[in-house]
């Protein structure tokens, strides 16, 4: 299950430039499998956005619920309006979405979200938008 879990997290990053990555701190919390939904499982992550910190372009081929701990993030997805996200509101993101814009809006302080995802078991997480 914490390998499963670790494998999770980094694909959630998959796509992020070294530096980047190595800045950004992912957390798995969750990993398990839905028997009444076959094929498909469940993973929770808290990630740390560093201050200023913004991933490019990328999809998750799932449904994707973001759950904004501590900060402000700036989320938008496809062509669609960006919105600013603090503490206790929230981001959907269906398993069509291109995720557009996933910013860190300070540039002096950490953002937290919580991500909970439903997605197909042994897929990516997440992928590049191209």
């Amino acid at each position: 299950m914490k390998r499963c879990a670790a494998v999770v997290v980094a694909l959630i990053t998959l796509g992020l430039s070294g530096v980047a990555q190595a800045q950004t701190k992912a957390t798995p919390v969750l990993t398990k499998d839905l028997p009444d939904l076959a094929g498909k499982e469940v993973a929770i992550s808290k990630i740390v956005y560093p201050p200023g910190f913004s991933s490019p372009a990328h999809r998750h081929d799932a449904n994707t619920f973001v759950y904004v701990l501590e900060g402000t993030m700036i989320m938008s997805v496809g062509g669609g309006q960006s919105v600013t996200l603090g503490p206790g509101q929230t981001f959907y993101e269906s398993p069509s979405d291109v995720h557009a814009v996933s910013k860190n809006a300070s540039a002096t302080e950490p953002a937290t979200i919580l991500v909970f995802m439903i997605k197909d078991k042994g897929k990516p997480a997440s992928r590049p938008a191209n």
